[in-house]
């Protein structure tokens, strides 16, 4: 993962309601988190939703737990772009927490494609799309 650029990161508070009845994050939380990231990320982009045009959807996704979050404390997400492809980009994240940023928590990855939705198949990314995903956004 030597290749992958670091374009984005945000703070995600861990709520009460994340925990589960083993009084740690639920493991399903982590990839809401993911969410919220992702999404943030396209925002900041400037990609609107167009059901009639283009954008980027996932079509995979997974995590790799490390180290368990517990209420309270804040989630430390970091963005990154690993490798693209002819429609596709592969999405990298890691978590660590505000208060102890040096340990990771999880790390996470999904891979994104551009899709054409009225025809609801991937189409070739263009090249201005590849450079707002390269730039930066911090």
């Amino acid at each position: 993962m030597d290749d992958r650029q670091l374009v984005f990161q945000m703070e995600i508070p861990i709520r009460w309601g994340d925990m589960d009845a083993m009084g740690h994050v639920n493991n399903t939380v982590y990839f809401r988190y993911m969410e919220v990231l992702r999404i943030a990320w396209f925002d900041a982009m400037g990609f609107a939703l167009n059901p009639q045009g283009e954008g980027p959807v996932i079509i995979n996704a997974a995590c790799t737990f490390m180290r368990e979050f517990r209420y309270p404390g804040t989630v430390l997400a970091r963005q990154y772009v690993g490798d693209f492809g002819r429609s596709s980009v592969e999405s990298l994240i890691d978590m660590t927490r505000t208060d102890d940023a040096t340990a990771l928590y999880a790390r996470g990855s999904a891979k994104i494609v551009w899709v054409d939705f009225p025809k609801r198949r991937s189409t070739p990314m263009p090249e201005d799309i590849r450079e707002r995903m390269r730039t930066p956004h911090l």
